[in-house]
Formats: structure tokens, C-alpha cells, sequence
């Protein structure tokens, strides 16, 4: 990001759009104060907040992260929600108020002693947000907010921000790529230009009437543009996976009596409320979780000597019979490198060096990660980790993947080349199951779902 000058007024709603990898998530940083010095990375110009730098301003302004885990500090719900305010010496009477009433804006009824580590990935979101509206920052930062949500949980967060910034006139900046979500809150639209500046500033209306096309073809989520759907050659189904009684859960059973088969040639879409056990399924049928009772069976077809039950299985036996895409790209990244990260699967297999080449350079021109090849992937804008996260996986072409939330973070461009890509698997007899809430995904790809 570069070549970026800006005034944003107290009191402001912003929506910040651009194509993935423009550099939202990274004005955002910038803005709370936690970019970083000069020793990780290059900085030119100057960012002020309240006429001081942002490093400055303790407190003034509250970012809500990307990725939710990293936002994850304590192990009560309670006490992480009251974490910041503690830091800023809030005094303790109030601070127990301000936890609660964060909770109750955020949708998150839970007790405040629930354990973090048994919520789902979009509670965590939730809980995220909660820490920092107890703050009452007077700059409030939200990078993709309600990613990962499903639509209550959408509908809940938008509309506790939209009481935040009534009650406090707190300033508003949001990142989400999908427009439409926050259109009723926000009163100008700032769009950054791919290769630094601004590619459009002003009014919402004025901006998305006059320009809609011109953003829709940049990849901007504009409404009234929807991304072309993918041309599909249906092939004959087989039955790859079943589950018979299952039930699923980690320390506790969450869901039992699952009644689900995976087919060569189809997509499976899984969805359902934040908690309902669906990434937890996902993990059961891809042989990375046991299940709590019954049994997730393979079919001779995909187990091609491994044996009927996935749970048993090696990883290299893994490796080319079920792949998974995690919530959090970053806990499947191993190697320093994109180019690297992509080889992991494949030498693992001990394919030809030719091959891997072949394969890896596939990828990461289809799905517009080239440019970023020699990256440390943990550098990466949330949507390219997304994308990694998924090539890492076809590059040992698993006859099922097994992918949760396939599409977050991606604009028009990188999310129809995404569904393209799934679309052509799936043609050639793959099977996917996605773990989504991603509404329009499922209309275009889904052959079958299942609501937890």
C-alpha cells in the first residue's frame, strides 16, 4: 500500500473496499497503532490520529482482527472480554458492566466463565468484537466483522456496531467486501487502488450508482453485479463416504444421529448457526477427529486399500484420498515460503521435481497468487492465506476435500475463480464438502445440504 492520502473526519462511517491484497487489513493496523516499526517493514509519509501518531493514542482506537483467534487472549469469556478495559484502567465497578452489556450487544449469550477454547470460529468473532466495544474506543476498526457469521449473526453485529457509534458518535471504519452488509450504516465509501491509492472516495450512493461496473470489474462485491456462475458438466456419482449413527464432538457431544453420504462429482454444503457442530463434522469426515459414537465409513472407491475407516488412516494415505482446508489458514502453513508451502504435499508423496513444478506453478497462476510465490505466507492478506490455504490442498489431488469457508475473504474476481476451480474438480469426479456461510456459494456449487 502506498500513495494513499486520506482525511477521515471524527464521526464518520467508512467502508473500505478494494480487491484482495490492496492493503486494507493493512491501513487498519496502521490506524490502531500496531503496524509495526521500521525493523518489519518500510514506511513512508505520515498517518496522524488526533494529530499524533496512532502509536500514541492509548486506547482511542479499538481493531477488531481478521482472524478472531488471534484476538483470543484468556481462557473465560468474561475476562477476555474485559481484558482491554483492564489494560486502560477502567475502574473495576464498571468494567463488569461494560462486559455484559458488550455480550448482550454481540448476540454472545454464554456465561461469563464459558471456556474460549470450546467456542466456534464465528463466536469468536463475536467475542472479539465484544472486547472491544467494552473499550468505547472513539475510533472503532472492524476487518471483516462478520466473516464466518451466519445471518443472525450478521444481522446482530451490524446492528450492535450501529448502536456503538450512535450512543458514542465514535468514528467508523470497516473493511468487509461484501457491500451490501453495511450499506444502511455507512455514509461514504473509500475504494483502494490495487497499486496504491485511491481508486474511488465519497458519498456510498454516489459512488456504488456511478461506478458500480467499473468496481464490480475491479472485484468490489457491488450489488446488482453478481460474479458470473461457472459452467457445469455434471458427471455420474458415486459414493465415496457414509456415516452411520454418528455423532460428533470433542469433549462433549455435539451432534449425534448424522445421517450424510459424499459423492464423487458432487458438492456437499454444510451450514447452520455459529456452534452447531459443523466445522467439528467436517473434521469427523475427513479423518482428523473421531467420532463420538457411531462411524464414518470410506468406500472401496476412495479407500483403495487404506481400510474403511478414515480415523485409521496415515497421513500420506491422507495426502491423496481426503484433503481439508482448516477455519484458520495459518494452522496448515509449514514452510517459509508460498512456492515452499505448495511443494509440501506433493514431495511428501515423492512426486517427480517436474511434476511438482508443473502443479505448483498451476495454482498459483489460477489463483493469483504467482506474483507472491517466494512470500512468507504468513505476510499474506487474509484472502491470499485463504487461497494458499486451498492450493496447498489440490496440490495432491484428493479425491474430497473437505474445505471451511472456502470463500472468506475473497473478492468478485479471486471468489468466482475459486468456485471455477472447485467447479471443474467436482466436473472431473472430485467430491467437496464445504463447510460455509457463504449464501451464494452454496447456490452455484451445492448438489446437496445439510443444515446443522
Amino acid at each position: 500500500m502506498n500513495e494513499l492520502d486520506l482525511t477521515i473526519s471524527p464521526g464518520e462511517r467508512v467502508l473500505l473496499l478494494g480487491a484482495s491484497g490492496a492493503g486494507k487489513s493493512t491501513l487498519l493496523h496502521a490506524l490502531a497503532g500496531v503496524l509495526g516499526g521500521d525493523d518489519e517493514g518500510e514506511t513512508n509519509g505520515e498517518l496522524l490520529l488526533d494529530g499524533a501518531p496512532p502509536s500514541e493514542g492509548r486506547g482511542r482506537a479499538g481493531l477488531v482482527l481478521q482472524d478472531p483467534d488471534s484476538q483470543v487472549i484468556l481462557a473465560r469469556v468474561g475476562d477476555d472480554v474485559a481484558f482491554g478495559c483492564e489494560n486502560l484502567g477502567v475502574p473495576r465497578d464498571q468494567i463488569w458492566q461494560r462486559v455484559t452489556h458488550a455480550l448482550d450487544a454481540v448476540g454472545l449469550n454464554l456465561a461469563l466463565d464459558h471456556p474460549t477454547s470450546r467456542l466456534s470460529g464465528g463466536q469468536k468473532q463475536r467475542l472479539a468484537l465484544a472486547g472491544v466495544l467494552a473499550m468505547r474506543p472513539g475510533l472503532l476498526l472492524l476487518d471483516e466483522p462478520t466473516a464466518n457469521l451466519d445471518a443472525e449473526g450478521v444481522r446482530e453485529v451490524r446492528e450492535s456496531v450501529a448502536r456503538v457509534v450512535e450512543s458514542t458518535q465514535a468514528t467508523l471504519v470497516v473493511v468487509e467486501h461484501r457491500v451490501d452488509v453495511w450499506l444502511p450504516l455507512i455514509d461514504r465509501v473509500i475504494v483502494l487502488a490495487p497499486g496504491g491509492g485511491v481508486l474511488a472516495d465519497g458519498p456510498a450512493a454516489d459512488i456504488l450508482d456511478q461506478r458500480g461496473a467499473e468496481l464490480a470489474a475491479s472485484g468490489v462485491w457491488v450489488p446488482g453485479f453478481p460474479p458470473p456462475r461457472p459452467l457445469r458438466v455434471r458427471t455420474a456419482a458415486r459414493e465415496l463416504l457414509a456415516t452411520t449413527n454418528l455423532a460428533i464432538g470433542r469433549a462433549t457431544t455435539l451432534r449425534s444421529d448424522i445421517a450424510c453420504s459424499v459423492r464423487g462429482g458432487t458438492t456437499l454444503a454444510i451450514t447452520g448457526e455459529n456452534g452447531a457442530g459443523k466445522s467439528t463434522l467436517g473434521l469427523t469426515l475427513a479423518g482428523l477427529l473421531p467420532p463420538r459414537a457411531g462411524e464414518v465409513v470410506a468406500r472401496d472407491a476412495l479407500a483403495d486399500g487404506a481400510g474403511a475407516h478414515p480415523i485409521r488412516w496415515k497421513s500420506r494415505e491422507l495426502l491423496t484420498r481426503i484433503g481439508t482446508v482448516f477455519q484458520d489458514p495459518e494452522h496448515q502453513f509449514l514452510a517459509s515460503t508460498v512456492r515452499a508451502e505448495l511443494e509440501v504435499g506433493p514431495r511428501a508423496l515423492r512426486m517427480p521435481a517436474a511434476e511438482i513444478t508443473a502443479r505448483v506453478d498451476e495454482l498459483l497462476q489460477r489463483l493469483r497468487l504467482d506474483h507472491l510465490a517466494g512470500a512468507n505466507p504468513f505476510t499474506l492478506s487474509g484472502g491470499e492465506k485463504r487461497r494458499l490455504s486451498v492450493a496447498t490442498v489440490l496440490a495432491t489431488r484428493p479425491q474430497v476435500l473437505v474445505l471451511d469457508e472456502p470463500t472468506f475473504g475473497q473478492d468478485s474476481r479471486t471468489w468466482t475463480e475459486m468456485v471455477a476451480l472447485l467447479a471443474t474438480l467436482v466436473d472431473g469426479g472430485s467430491a467437496v464438502v464445504a463447510i460455509t456461510h457463504d449464501a451464494e456459494f452454496v447456490d452455484v456449487l451445492a448438489d446437496e445440504e445439510i443444515v446443522l
